[in-house]
């Protein structure tokens, strides 16, 4: 099974590797290509942070080699911002001193850089908010997955877990949610509510600033001290890096194997420990889909086009051109024909070590 955009088809590129916080000069022919004396657009590409994998081993190369193979003279600019929103203001604002023609923008603190757009909008430069919806100003389009249905799918996974184990009403479970200033966070929390709420006891409830694996493991710490524990039967974890983090504090408080847990971003560690039970699941996120379709959008815009979005997003201020994403929920029994299938990682980079065997089980070689 593979994501698909709403009513929106479009070619996937193979991607190119790269590395962070580098200015890069395009150098592929492609179909969109400027031609005549037209002069090609500048793109600048704004990541928030490099704790989770997927932005500098995905959603920046990917973004990179697909503006490239359509805009051959396009000139790229990159900045991560390292989880700091007073960077990444700097960054952007020396992105449009450059002379930056389209802004990609995954915000570190979505309800803070409505005067960063504003500047853009000032010197008539287009915004695309990548993945996290920028509040309090209206912009040119969102590319994003559908954050409620993840909240969803987490949430009816660790259901499905608890019920297949018989310990749904036998005790209580913990939440941990992401960032605050991630807009995206309150939807996965909305979304996971939508489903346990009345269901499943929630013992305690985390917001995890800078969505930090390591403060993930100290809010765990947290909850089986006050708890007890043997009175928690699961874990809501919002991604796979605070996973990690809360399946750290379960071993090191001598749960074996670990409590039913949930996660997001299929990132390889994760993909391993749902292959050798540590982990329930993940949310496969298809990013080359994401990051490719902002690079089309980017070139588009920066040309002065108007693409069609095939759905609005309100963000408080205005209801913004939109393009969603279907989320897939991984078990163990989908890794085969959902993350490998698709090419996200060869069986040779999941089955390794101790992952072998159950690789072998699982049906992956």
């Amino acid at each position: 099974m593979r994501a698909k955009w709403f009513a929106v088809p479009f070619a996937i590129a193979v991607a190119a590797t790269g590395c962070g916080g580098s200015t890069d000069d395009a150098a592929t022919s492609g179909p969109a290509a400027t031609s005549g004396g037209d002069k090609a657009p500048t793109i600048a590409l704004f990541l928030p942070e490099s704790k989770t994998t997927r932005y500098e081993a995905f959603d920046k190369p990917l973004f990179e080699a697909k503006v490239k193979s359509l805009c051959p003279d396009c000139k790229l600019l990159y900045s991560n911002a390292d989880q700091d929103a007073a960077k990444q203001q700097q960054q952007v604002e020396a992105a449009l001193t450059q002379g930056a023609d389209v802004l990609v923008l995954d915000a570190v603190d979505a309800a803070a850089v409505a005067p960063l757009v504003n500047q853009a909008k000032q010197k008539k430069v287009p915004v695309i908010a990548y993945d996290r919806l920028i509040s309090g100003i209206s912009y040119d389009y969102y590319v994003s997955f559908n954050n409620v249905r993840v909240g969803e799918m987490q949430g009816q996974a660790l259901l499905d877990a608890l019920n297949a184990k018989g310990t749904t009403d036998k005790g209580q479970i913990v939440m941990i949610n992401g960032a605050t200033t991630d807009p995206s966070s309150a939807d996965y929390k909305k979304g996971a509510h939508n489903v346990l709420d009345g269901k499943v006891k929630v013992g305690r409830e985390f917001d995890t600033p800078d969505w930090s694996p390591d403060k993930a493991q100290q809010e765990m710490e947290q909850a089986i001290t006050a708890l007890g524990r043997d009175k928690i039967v699961g874990v809501l974890s919002a991604n796979d890096g605070m996973a990690g983090g809360a399946i750290a504090a379960m071993k090191r408080a001598g749960y074996d194997p670990a409590l039913p847990i949930t996660g997001q971003d299929a990132e390889l560690a994760a993909v391993q420990r749902i292959l050798t039970g540590e982990q329930y699941m993940t949310i496969y996120l298809d990013i080359r889909s994401e990051a490719e379709k902002s690079a089309e959008l980017a070139v588009a815009v920066g040309k002065g086009e108007k693409p069609a979005a095939t759905t609005t997003v309100n963000n408080g201020t205005a209801d913004i051109p939109s393009f969603l994403l279907d989320p897939i929920a991984v078990t163990a029994d989908k890794v085969k024909d959902t993350i490998v299938k698709d090419g996200f990682y060869k069986a040779a980079d999941i089955c390794k070590g101790e992952t072998a065997a159950a690789c072998a089980k699982a049906g992956i070689s």
